[in-house]
């Protein structure tokens, strides 16, 4: 993880120097790494989250995990809003124009911030119904409803955070977002073990502490996650706008209003990704909704796979993360043949990556599951389903990394239509034709199957070629 001789490496992708295999692979790893450690930061907030959580019980966890679905998809529309601006900001970098790239950034700045406020006030609307809708106990839905008021009022600092995670990425600046993604991971920690739970005395050695707590239980835990990326938020802009040699915006004076050019050219990347997510995010809804009926240990252990099951896949994430960079920076700096070496790198490597951790996933299900909740029966519908899942991670691993290497080219329609399709067409019918019958293992049977066929599909239209054009 060697910055200086990443940025290094990156200058020959600007300056059309000519590269070894072993610079490319050494290049590629090095931006890969701190993307795969920021990734399981990531993951690992929402680990940390239902593990204090899993510990109040079964209906806790299932009130969180009934609307985890449509957190992410209010997540993933300010990750899908902030790529289109840091993708033009990538092509600007490789071709060396770095007044643009600051021009671009500004206006992020502006229309990031706008969007977030209006997804806060429809998520606002529907917080109080969501639960009841999305299928939940009459049990739960309080907690809930409140859990997810709390995370929506968070989403202005959590599109900063992805826009300036992205900015810096774009840079070839993977250290910073990893550094203060594990920070956010630690103060989450700090905040929840105060939030979640009452004032109570612990044993340490023989000695008796009393440690103040809020006691607000799944509230709290929200409000923790809430404050985690408020801190960073502020820490990764300062970053950005201020020390970044590249786009620190103290060098030159410029407009935050943005542009029709500016706003129309990252519309064209993001407006295809936010589409994806919403189609995506309605049909992962619509598996909870599937999965709803099955009762709250169902619920639980559906909610804690997924979780556990991020920790297999993050590093597929975090190499798809450095191969946009990669072909991106290749892409504004017009070398193509440098665009596919790279492409396929990325592409083999979180294959690679991926089939191991599905294998330490099979092995170790019963355990990561146990680590989260003291129910039996959760941990053990949960281990049963997470080995099912194990053998899809290789292709997943395709199409998350293939779908990043689209992204560096800008090439984002085709690929967000092939997600809806795979989803909507395989996942979600076979899900309704076998959870009738199977339970929650045939759910899980179901998204086996399509990503395996997504993953494949994804390798048909890299290796057609069609989308360097």
């Amino acid at each position: 993880m060697n910055s200086k001789q990443s940025y290094r490496l990156l200058k020959l992708v600007q300056d059309g120097h000519p590269m070894s295999l072993g610079q490319q692979i050494m290049l590629t790893v090095q931006l890969s790494i701190p993307a795969i450690i920021s990734q399981l930061s990531s993951i690992l907030m929402q680990f940390i989250d239902a593990s204090m959580v899993g510990s109040l019980g079964a209906e806790a966890s299932a009130s969180i995990g009934i609307v985890s679905t449509t957190t992410w998809l209010f997540g993933g529309l300010t990750t899908a809003c902030a790529t289109g601006f840091f993708v033009m900001v990538s092509h600007f970098l490789g071709a060396k124009d770095i007044s643009n790239a600051r021009a671009v950034l500004r206006q992020s700045i502006t229309m990031t911030l706008v969007f977030s406020m209006i997804l806060m006030a429809v998520g606002l609307a529907v917080s109080g119904p969501l639960p009841r809708w999305l299928g939940g106990e009459e049990a739960i839905c309080g907690d809930a409803s409140m859990y997810f008021m709390i995370f929506i009022l968070s989403l202005p600092f959590l599109q900063l955070n992805a826009l300036a995670s992205g900015m810096l990425r774009s840079c070839g600046n993977m250290i910073t977002p990893t550094v203060l993604n594990i920070l956010m991971c630690l103060l989450d920690v700090v905040f929840n073990f105060f939030l979640i739970f009452p004032t109570r005395t612990i044993d340490i050695t023989g000695m008796s502490l009393v440690v103040p707590g809020a006691g607000l239980g799944v509230s709290g835990a929200a409000i923790g996650t809430a404050l985690a990326y408020m801190v960073v938020a502020f820490l990764l802009m300062r970053s950005l706008c201020i020390k970044s040699p590249e786009l620190r915006l103290t060098q030159e004076k410029g407009s935050f209003r943005p542009t029709r050019k500016c706003f129309v050219n990252a519309m064209k990347i993001a407006l295809p990704m936010g589409c994806e997510r919403v189609v995506m995010c309605g049909a992962q809804i619509m598996s909870t909704v599937i999965v709803a009926p099955l009762g709250t240990i169902a619920i639980a252990a559906n909610s804690f796979a997924i979780t556990a099951e991020s920790i297999c896949y993050m590093p597929g994430y975090g190499i798809s993360n450095a191969a946009t960079t990669l072909v991106g920076q290749s892409m504004g700096a017009g070398r193509k043949d440098l665009t596919w070496r790279f492409s396929n790198i990325s592409v083999w490597m979180g294959i690679a990556v991926m089939a191991i951790m599905g294998v330490v996933m099979y092995v170790t299900a019963p355990f990561i599951m146990g680590i989260m909740t003291p129910v039996d029966e959760v941990v053990e519908l949960g281990a049963r389903i997470l080995r099912i899942e194990a053998f899809a991670e290789p292709m997943y691993a395709a199409a998350i990394v293939v779908y990043g290497v689209f992204v560096g080219a800008g090439s984002t329609l085709a690929s967000s239509v092939m997600n809806l399709a795979s989803i909507w067409g395989v996942r979600l019918s076979l899900a309704a034709i076998l959870a009738p019958k199977y339970g929650l293992e045939g759910v899980w049977i179901a998204m086996c199957i399509e990503l395996c066929f997504r993953g494949t599909i994804f390798l048909f239209r890299l290796y057609r070629k069609k989308w360097l054009g």
